[in-house]
């Protein structure tokens, strides 16, 4: 060990300064170095004992990466707005002028085409069981509504392209151009594509589109509004 010692602290001879070029410290300009190069290259939390790891012959040295900030990342996610700031905007809000059931009509060939696709083409052989199934997870918008039966005598009989669904309300545009919003509970929707008529009682149907796609709905007879 005492060979080893020495060995470790004898200068660099002369022949080599040249070639390497460096030069041999003294004791107190070694130990200085030795200081500051721990001090920068260990843990924060071990600064203050570089003194006593001097004392010792084996030093481990760590990098540490430095811990992220999460209240920043948290900070910078986008926030949606709550109900009341989309009432205070308007979001919902159609205008007079936009109110207009030709307008519309495009959107409902599309909701046509996209429920054939949906049901494998709607064919003759299609069971009403199945098409029925499909519908129940189906997005309405763009549909022709009927209201066949309700509690409020006024709504009955009403027709038009929905072009809003809320969770307890449709919203829909008659040819009259009239905007009506009737309510799902306590009333009986008819809904006709390609021979198929099926009948939507609202409320069972009291659910947002989105997640209604994802319910499972249990199969009960059912004859109440």
């Amino acid at each position: 060990m005492e060979l080893d010692d020495a060995l470790i602290r004898v200068g660099i001879p002369r022949d080599l300064v040249k070639v390497l070029g460096v030069e041999s410290r003294s004791d107190s300009q070694a130990g200085a170095f030795t200081r500051a190069f721990l001090n920068n290259n260990m843990r924060q939390d071990s600064r203050n004992d570089a003194k006593m790891l001097l004392a010792h012959k084996a030093v481990i040295l760590d990098y540490c990466r430095p811990k992220k900030d999460k209240s920043k990342r948290k900070s910078r996610k986008a926030k949606g707005l709550n109900a009341r700031q989309k009432r205070a905007m308007k979001v919902f809000h159609l205008k007079p002028e936009h109110q207009r059931y030709e307008l519309f009509l495009p959107l409902h060939e599309l909701w046509r085409q996209y429920v054939i696709d949906l049901c494998n083409g709607l064919s003759a052989t299609c069971s009403p069981q199945f098409v029925q199934q499909k519908l129940l997870k189906a997005d309405f918008h763009g549909a022709i509504l009927t209201v066949v039966r309700s509690k409020c005598p006024s709504y009955v009989g009403a027709t038009g392209i929905l072009i809003q669904e809320f969770k307890h309300v449709f919203k829909i545009i008659t040819k009259e151009d009239q905007l009506k919003v009737i309510p799902k509970k306590n009333s009986v929707f008819a809904v006709e594509i390609n021979g198929f008529v099926s009948h939507i009682y609202g409320s069972k149907f009291e659910h947002r589109a989105s997640e209604r796609s994802a319910k499972k709905f249990k199969a009960r007879g059912t004859i109440d509004l």
